[in-house]
């Protein structure tokens, strides 16, 4: 009887993480595509009028699915100095993606990105007590080393925004901590509330003074597709983690990588040189080792 009745739970339990695993990869598309409108909308745009556009979208969708109006009471924070410092290294993080866009290769910024699970690993010993050992300290040393072979600091290739993106990494690892620090304390929908409606907040009163009409139509549907490609892809990630665990989905996100270079290379003409490509396998190499020792270490507990 118990054989009988583990055998199907067990086949609903995979069949629930291969749809959540379809939600990733499909969430990691739509923000590729959002990356690639960003790049896109670079060359006419200011990167803070983008950035808005980006939260505006997201924001709408958020308050469509929490249903925020009818129900006030989830703005409230029980953490709201930690939800703001959430808040604004998000906004750092993205606004940081989206001004190295304007000059490097899709593959590069992506590269540069995957730095954050290195830096969260460096960064959880003094924050949170969680120091990492040998192997880990290994791991984060290897994964710089790939970001400089991905970048070619003192080439005459290397871009001076290579710091934006490493310190927009650096803000994305940030917010991941934070996300821990509120784990517990303000549910989900309250802290995906305060992360859109910040960034919203924060822009709006600026756009008097940044706001540039795009050119023409086929600019102004980028602009509007950018926040839906932005909502559906965080819409699409809440529902993949209510499916299957953070360990389970987080190896999938260095897929990204992949779509990185081909929309980079198919929309922009850009193929990244064979450092790039060595430097990234190194750091998503470290990344992947990382989220295992956390997961056996997570296992053993």
């Amino acid at each position: 009887m118990t054989l009988r009745l583990s055998v199907p739970a067990s086949a609903a339990l995979r069949r629930e993480r291969v749809i959540a695993i379809a939600m990733m990869a499909a969430a990691l598309i739509f923000f590729t595509a959002m990356d690639s409108i960003a790049k896109f909308l670079s060359r006419d745009l200011p990167a803070l009028q983008i950035v808005w556009a980006r939260y505006m979208g997201a924001a709408i969708v958020a308050a469509l699915v929490t249903r925020v109006v009818a129900r006030p009471r989830l703005l409230r924070s029980r953490r709201p100095g930690l939800q703001a410092l959430r808040s604004a290294l998000l906004f750092g993080a993205t606004l940081g993606n989206f001004l190295a866009l304007r000059t490097l290769q899709l593959a590069e910024t992506s590269t540069i990105a995957f730095l954050s699970p290195i830096f969260i690993a460096l960064l959880a010993g003094p924050l949170l007590g969680e120091w990492p050992g040998k192997a880990r300290m290994a791991a984060i040393f290897v994964g710089f080393a790939g970001v400089v072979m991905a970048t070619r600091p003192g080439a005459a290739a290397f871009q001076p925004l290579v710091i934006v993106a490493v310190a927009a990494a650096l803000c994305g690892a940030g917010y991941s901590l934070a996300t821990r620090g509120l784990a517990g304390r303000d549910s989900g929908q309250t802290t995906l509330l305060w992360t859109q409606f910040a960034g919203v907040l924060t822009l709006t009163p600026m756009l008097p003074w940044i706001w540039v009409g795009p050119p023409n139509l086929r600019d102004w549907g980028l602009l509007g597709g950018l926040g839906a490609l932005g909502a559906l892809g965080h819409a699409l990630l809440i529902m993949a983690h209510r499916r299957a665990p953070a360990s389970v989905l987080a190896p999938f996100s260095y897929t990204q990588l992949l779509w990185m270079i081909a929309s980079g290379y198919f929309v922009f003409g850009d193929w990244p040189p064979p450092g790039t490509l060595a430097g990234a396998a190194l750091v998503c190499g470290c990344g992947l080792f990382l989220l295992w020792r956390e997961r056996r270490e997570t296992e053993k507990k």
